[in-house]
């Protein structure tokens, strides 16, 4: 196992222990006392996990909810992007983008915002230490803001609700989802 910190306070790229043999792959997604070992917190037990399939092209994102989430591809390959929209953290703003392959991980903290575009057909999995529950606190924004400066790799039709839902199109920009009220 390793990890890679980031220019986002707590945001680390995990790659987990894998072995491979003529039968194929077992990759560890999360061992406890694997995390403990290279200082990682313990977040367990994880208290919901989801799984996404997600078309070539698509985006999901950015979404910072209040929950710490560990995210993965379980098959084909992502890029990830994530940025600090928690005003007191020390990488307020940061923005930090991961490509995610099998046995490569983030672990991403309470309030930074999560998102990513499959680069190929795409099974993408999130664990939460906490349930998601409708209107919960959390920022959500604009994954096409041109102030955030992703360069996602395949061209979005803002138009499209198969590339981007209506949902995550109507998010306000950073600076105006995280102005203080």
């Amino acid at each position: 196992m390793s990890v890679e910190r980031t220019e986002i306070d707590g945001l680390v790229v995990i790659t987990m222990k894998q072995i491979d043999d003529e039968r194929g792959v077992v990759r560890e997604f999360y061992r406890a006392s694997s995390w403990r070992e290279v200082g990682l917190p313990d977040l367990g037990p994880w208290m919901q996990l989801n799984v996404t399939e997600t078309r070539q092209g698509a985006l999901r994102g950015l979404h910072g909810e209040d929950m710490h989430k560990l995210v993965s591809v379980a098959a084909g390959e992502a890029f990830g992007a994530y940025v600090d929209a928690r005003p007191t953290s020390p990488s307020y703003g940061k923005v930090v983008t991961v490509r995610l392959t099998q046995g490569r991980q983030v672990l991403v903290p309470k309030g930074v915002c999560n998102g990513f575009q499959s680069v190929t057909d795409t099974q993408y999995l999130y664990s939460f230490d906490s349930e998601w529950v409708p209107g919960m606190a959390g920022t959500a924004v604009h994954p096409l803001d041109a102030a955030l400066g992703i360069a996602w790799p395949l061209p979005v039709d803002i138009a499209n609700p198969a590339q981007i839902s209506v949902k995550d199109a109507g998010q306000p920009s950073f600076a105006e989802a995280t102005r203080p009220a």
